[in-house]
């Protein structure tokens, strides 16, 4: 017994690392827009460093990206070639509300989407839509201070009310907020926060986070209200801890770390607050604003599926001081002498994709959406310019069938697979393009030069077949 007939194969982008355009069709800027290259990168998404003006000395990969935004016809027809029924992408806020809070819509964005919709459904390619994926219009960082300010709220339920009445009919899976677990480790990046000296940076974060959490929950219920047959998702940064000896306190260590992600998912999933967070507010004397309002809205509307991006599992330990450290996805991680490692250090771990939709599953008993996976490598074109990514197609090909064991042997429900970028895009940890973990080789360097040409790795006819096949060769 293989996969199901309807399973979704297919790939990921996200506007900011692939789309470009950034002022272009009447688009305002957003946070992702001012993360430069280089030193600075890590400070300015960590929310240490304000720099919410270009600067001449940096460099800003998100500005031009792919330049997916001239592509996406071609981009498109590519993906229909390789066979995908699902393509994950993401709506830029501040294409469809420059500033965030317009009280009109920019139709220029709006229609933009729309051809992109369009043309999907023509190659019978079901859009799979994140609403906000690393994503504030720069306006609400200045004015309202980001997510951290409640008014946010009202300013993203208003945009997606509107996107899911304009594209009724063409877009049916939704995800409220990419990697939503991200705002703990990446303020900045995940909820446009810059903090100032003096800050209880943790109750900020949680503050802020409790803000998307209802958002979110507001926006599946608007979804739903609208059509009927849309599917709502959320979305976390997946990865299981694994303790790194048999102590107590290591395994301990795993599951204290494994809940900074699932708090997120507990709340979005069964609609209320899990007790372990609750008191972790009480201990550590965060005053977290939640009205009883707030509490309804929350247990009213939780999420139709559980997606996640995985890359990596990590190991903790009690004792992180006595070990070597791995790096991966922004988490922190002891190195696991039983993995071998990529070019980046993110350690690789198909087995850990199988345990973690075992863990979600058994934990949240919804359907799963695995929307990020891949490898990101350093690809080298032959005199021809192609790349023979036998690594990628190793690696993918183990993850596939790591998951089609969680589903035939273990019995997951799982409804499809996006791999993380079916073709090269800016990376979103590093701002490199060399960094690359698509089936598409796009001509461009980390220093923004290139033809920007698009030409089919060795890994697009392998990843056709699987798809062909449903899963069945790999």
């Amino acid at each position: 017994m293989g996969l199901s007939d309807d399973f979704l194969w297919g790939g990921a982008t996200a506007a900011n690392q692939a789309e470009g355009g950034v002022l272009a069709g009447g688009r305002g800027l957003s946070n992702v827009d001012l993360l430069p290259t280089g030193p600075d990168r890590a400070k300015v998404a960590a929310g240490e460093l304000e720099m919410l003006e270009w600067q001449e000395d940096s460099f800003y990969p998100a500005q031009t990206a792919i330049d997916m935004y001239h592509h996406y016809m071609e981009d498109i027809a590519l993906f229909a070639e390789m066979g995908f029924n699902v393509y994950r992408m993401s709506l830029s806020w501040s294409r469809i509300f420059p500033n965030g809070n317009d009280e009109e819509p920019n139709e220029e964005g709006l229609l933009f989407y729309e051809k992109i919709f369009k043309e999907l459904r023509k190659h019978q390619i079901e859009p799979l839509v994140t609403i906000a994926h690393f994503d504030v219009p720069l306006h609400l960082i200045k004015e309202f201070g980001g997510w951290k300010n409640r008014r946010l709220i009202d300013f993203y339920v208003t945009y997606a009310e509107t996107v899911f009445q304009r594209y009724r009919g063409l877009v049916k899976y939704w995800l409220t907020i990419n990697e939503i677990n991200i705002l703990l480790h990446q303020p900045f990046v995940g909820g446009g926060i810059v903090f100032k000296e003096g800050d209880n940076r943790q109750e900020i974060k949680y503050q802020a986070a409790h803000h998307q959490l209802v958002a979110s929950a507001l926006a599946t219920q608007k979804a739903h209200e609208i059509d009927p047959t849309n599917q709502v998702g959320c979305m976390l940064a997946g990865g299981s801890h694994y303790p790194y000896t048999c102590r107590p306190e290591d395994y301990q260590e795993a599951i204290n770390r494994d809940r900074e992600g699932y708090f997120f998912i507990d709340v979005q999933a069964r609609g209320k607050y899990p007790n372990y967070a609750l008191k972790k507010f009480e201990r550590e004397g965060l005053t977290i604003k939640i009205t009883p309002e707030d509490e309804a809205i929350l247990a009213a509307s939780p999420v139709d599926f559980v997606s996640f991006s995985y890359y990596c599992s990590r190991t903790v330990s009690a004792h992180p001081e006595d070990y070597a450290q791995a790096t991966g996805n922004l988490f922190p991680s002891i190195k696991n002498e039983h993995l071998s490692s990529t070019e980046w250090g993110w350690q690789i771990d198909p087995l850990g994709l199988r345990n973690s939709l075992n863990q979600l599953y058994d934990r949240y008993q919804k359907p799963l959406f695995i929307v990020e996976n891949g490898l990101g490598a350093i690809d080298t074109p032959d005199e021809n310019g192609f790349v023979a990514d036998d690594y990628r197609i190793d690696y993918l090909k183990k993850h596939i069938q790591a998951f089609k064991d969680a589903v035939t042997i273990d019995g997951v429900e799982l409804l499809g697979y996006t791999t993380w970028g079916c073709i090269d895009l800016v990376a979103a940890s590093t701002g490199q393009m060399s960094k690359r973990y698509g089936f598409i080789y796009v001509d461009r360097d980390d220093q923004g030069n290139g033809t920007l040409k698009r030409t089919k790795k060795k890994s697009f006819e392998w990843y056709k077949k699987v798809i062909a096949s449903n899963g069945e060769v790999l």
